[in-house]
C-alpha cells in the first residue's frame, strides 16, 4: 500500500522530486522511507541516474555493499561518463574484496579524471597490494610527472619499482629524490639502499649519517647502517644505531636479529638469545630467529636446546617456505 502510494506520487510529481524526498529522508536518518521513496523514482522510471547513485550510495555507506553493487552497476550503464559513480564502485568492489573489479572501475575513473593525483596513488597502492607492481611503478611515476614538487609520490614511485625489479628505474627516482629534496631523511636513505646495492658502500653510508641527523626519530637509516656495519664485521660500531633503531621502533624484528649477532659476535650469548627470543615472539612464522638461536645454543654448550632450535627452525621453514622470498609480481588479468 505504501509504495502503491509512493508509485502514485512519482507519477505526479516526477522521479526528481522523489529522489530529493528521498536523500533528505536519509539525512534525516528516515533510512526506510528513503529507499521507498527512492525505490518508487526507480519504479516509475529504472535509469533514474539520481536515484541509482544515491540508492547506492545509501546502501554502501549501511554496510550493504552486496546490494549497492547492483546499483552501481546500473548506474554506470545508464551514465558511463559519471566519475563519482566509478569512484564509488571501486570503493564498494574494495569493500566486498573485489579488488580487480575495484581496480577496474577507478581505471575508468581515473580515465574521466585523468589529473587526479590522489585516485592515482590509490590505485599504485591497490595495484602494489595485488602484486601488480609493474602497473603500480607505471601509475606512480605518471603521477609523479604531474606534480614533481610532491616528495611523497617520488617513495610510491620507488617502492613500486623496487617491487617490479625494476631496481635501475628505482635507483634513478631515488637519486633525482635527493637533488630535490636534500633535507629529506626519507630521500636520504632510498638512495643510500640503492648505492649500497650498486657497491658505493662509502657513499651508501655518507647518506645514511645525513638521514640519522635529519631526522633522528626515523629509524630505518639506524637500522640499515647498523646491519650494513654487521655485514662488514664492524660489529662493535654496529650496537649503537641498531640499539637506537630498536629504541625508536621496539616491534623492528629484523633489528633485533642484526643486534642478536652484534650480541654474538662480541661474545654475550646470553644477550644474543634474548634479542632472538624476543624476535621470534614478534614474527613467529620466520624461520631465521631460530637458525641463529641453534647456532648461539650450539656455542654455549646447550646442544639439547641448539637441536630443538634448530628443529623448529627447520618445521617453519616447511611450514611457511615464502616468507622469506621476494614476493613474486603478475600482470594485471585482462577480463
Amino acid at each position: 500500500m505504501i509504495l502503491a502510494a509512493a508509485l502514485a506520487l512519482a507519477l505526479q510529481v516526477g522521479p526528481d522530486a522523489l529522489s530529493e524526498q528521498a536523500a533528505a529522508a536519509a539525512q534525516a536518518s528516515r533510512g526506510e522511507e528513503a529507499e521507498r521513496l527512492w525505490a518508487a523514482a526507480l519504479k516509475a522510471d529504472p535509469g533514474h541516474f539520481p536515484s541509482l547513485f544515491n540508492l547506492a550510495f545509501y546502501l554502501h555507506r549501511a554496510g550493504r555493499a552486496d546490494q549497492a553493487a547492483t546499483f552501481l552497476e546500473r548506474a554506470v550503464k545508464v551514465n558511463p561518463r559519471s566519475y563519482q559513480a566509478r569512484f564509488l564502485q571501486g570503493l564498494n568492489y574494495q569493500k566486498l574484496e573485489r579488488r580487480e573489479d575495484s581496480i577496474r572501475a577507478w581505471r575508468t575513473a581515473l580515465a574521466l579524471q585523468p589529473g587526479n593525483l590522489k585516485l592515482m596513488q590509490v590505485l599504485s597502492v591497490e595495484y602494489s597490494k595485488g602484486r601488480y607492481f609493474a602497473e603500480a611503478a607505471v601509475i606512480a611515476e605518471q603521477a609523479l610527472k604531474l606534480a614533481p614538487a610532491e616528495h611523497n609520490l617520488y617513495f610510491l614511485a620507488i617502492k613500486a619499482y623496487q617491487d617490479a625489479g625494476d631496481l635501475d628505474s628505482a635507483a634513478r627516482l631515488a637519486e633525482e629524490a635527493v637533488r630535490r629534496f636534500p633535507d629529506s631523511a626519507r630521500a636520504r636513505f632510498e638512495h643510500a639502499f640503492h648505492l649500497q646495492k650498486k657497491g658505493a658502500v662509502e657513499e651508501a653510508i655518507g647518506h645514511l649519517r645525513k638521514a640519522m641527523e635529519l631526522d633522528p626519530r626515523y629509524e630505518e637509516p639506524f637500522f640499515f647502517y647498523g646491519d650494513l656495519l654487521v655485514r662488514q664485521g664492524q660489529f662493535e660500531e654496529a650496537r649503537a644505531p641498531l640499539e637506537k633503531a630498536l629504541a625508536i621502533r621496539p616491534e623492528y624484528s629484523p633489528a633485533r636479529v642484526a643486534l642478536a649477532r652484534v650480541r654474538m659476535n662480541t661474545g654475550n650469548l646470553a644477550e644474543a638469545v634474548a634479542e632472538l627470543q624476543e624476535a621470534a615472539r614478534l614474527d613467529p612464522r620466520n624461520a631465521q630467529p631460530w637458525v641463529m638461536l641453534a647456532q648461539v645454543y650450539f656455542r654455549m654448550g646447550e646442544e639439547e636446546k641448539a637441536a630443538a632450535a634448530k628443529e623448529m627452525s627447520l618445521r617453519l621453514r616447511r611450514e611457511n617456505p615464502t616468507v622469506l622470498e621476494a614476493v613474486q609480481a603478475r600482470p594485471f588479468p585482462a577480463r
